[in-house]
């Protein structure tokens, strides 16, 4: 059978659906983008736009794909089902047990998949999976969230804590082929069985592998983490934090469990520990309530990070959080006009971290087009044919237009 899938979303998402596509392969079944007698949407729910983009995409592929066995999995099937067997879809899973859902849609069976995110208490154990073009791999060993923040929706679709224990997730880190290999999960920072330990035995398992951390929350980031993290000898210096604000009272009401002394105190850590590491965060803008005041402590604090790079999101509301319902909306417009004001603040931080890097030696791992440096940086090859590898080249300059490093051998 002919399979295409469509994946949006997070990191994780990409994963599973990389898993799936993996264990599709293993019984005989061919991956394609066009042509396909089923088609597979992993879809999202993060934020109401997530949802309207996994609806688009569900209308759009049907058009394309006339005939075709449609399957819809994911954070946006699980939150409304109804609306995907309205739209056809004829498999309907949720945000768990990907191979069960792979077992229906070979057996051709319909119906609705989905389960109670509640009742998960097992992790599922998906190895790991490879992604851009075989050059990376991502290893989930965490899913579900109990942080339930005021504007996300994931742990009503993705249920409790559930961690992959140690020695399997070693395993599975010790069997991939790719040369670099990141570890991640819904909430990493909520990882079971420690972190740092989990690192120390995946480092072991996997001595040929360069090891990245997907995002974290500042709370798993302490003196104890960053000691332990600091002995693992292929860990990448490059750690993702989850900012969201730089306003103490927007956090509070966001209900983020750390305030801006906690973040900083993470940030100040990691440079201790870890030489000319790249810190990147996440942040929203115009959340409910959000002031001019408490938006420009937002921009100072920021500045104060020195992030090397910033993803940064205007508020999207979603039905079912706290967050939803508060008073005091921020207009739309706003909430964009701010989130542009960030995006400046960000590429100057960015532009600045890059001209840093500026004749330094650095192992890259090249990729389909760029690569990236252990701190996160995106090179420009200094020759064809070096996709796959890891090569050590030399920082000339940066081109400021597109962000990116370059390099000669």
């Amino acid at each position: 059978m002919n399979i295409k899938f469509y994946t949006l979303g997070c990191r994780v998402n990409q994963l599973e659906s990389a898993a799936m596509e993996a264990e599709l392969k293993k019984r005989g079944h061919v991956i394609v983008e066009s042509g396909a007698d089923a088609v597979v949407v992993n879809s999202c729910a993060v934020t109401a736009e997530s949802a309207r983009k996994s609806r688009q995409a569900v209308r759009r592929l049907m058009k394309e794909n006339p005939g075709a066995f449609l399957a819809v999995c994911g954070c946006w099937a699980q939150a409304e089902p109804e609306e995907a067997e309205k739209l056809g879809a004829m498999l309907i899973g949720g945000s768990g047990d990907r191979m069960a859902f792979i077992d229906a849609m070979c057996a051709g069976a319909g119906g609705t998949m989905i389960g109670d995110p509640k009742k998960r208490r097992e992790p599922e154990l998906l190895g790991s999976a490879i992604m851009e073009g075989r050059t990376r791999a991502y290893l989930k060993v965490e899913d579900g969230c109990q942080n339930y923040c005021s504007y996300c929706i994931i742990p009503f679709l993705r249920g409790p804590v559930r961690s992959v224990p140690i020695d399997p997730a070693a395993r599975a880190a010790a069997e991939c082929a790719a040369p670099e290999l990141t570890i991640t999960g819904i909430e990493l920072a909520s990882y079971q069985y420690g972190l740092g330990e989990l690192l120390k035995a995946v480092g072991k398992a996997a001595p040929d592998k360069r090891l990245r951390l997907g995002s974290l929350e500042p709370r798993a980031i302490d003196e104890e983490f960053c000691r332990t993290a600091a002995e693992v000898a292929g860990l990448c210096p490059h750690f993702h934090l989850s900012l969201q604000s730089g306003c103490d009272a927007t956090l509070r009401r966001m209900g983020r469990c750390y305030d801006t002394a906690r973040f900083y105190r993470s940030v100040e850590l990691l440079r201790e520990y870890f030489d000319n590491c790249g810190i990147t965060a996440d942040l929203i803008t115009g959340f409910p309530g959000e002031t001019e005041d408490e938006f420009a402590q937002t921009l100072e604090f920021m500045e104060k990070c020195a992030f090397s790079h910033v993803h940064i999101f205007p508020y999207s509301e979603r039905k079912g959080t706290k967050a939803a319902v508060m008073e005091n909306s921020v207009p739309k417009k706003l909430r964009e006009e701010r989130a542009a004001r960030a995006a400046e603040l960000a590429a100057r931080m960015e532009r600045s971290f890059l001209a840093a890097q500026k004749g330094s030696e650095q192992d890259v791992l090249f990729e389909t087009r760029i690569g990236h440096t252990p701190n996160y940086c995106a090179v420009e090859p200094p020759c064809p044919g070096m996709a796959g590898s890891i090569k050590k080249v030399k920082i000339n300059g940066v081109d400021m237009v597109n962000m990116t490093l370059i390099s000669a051998i």
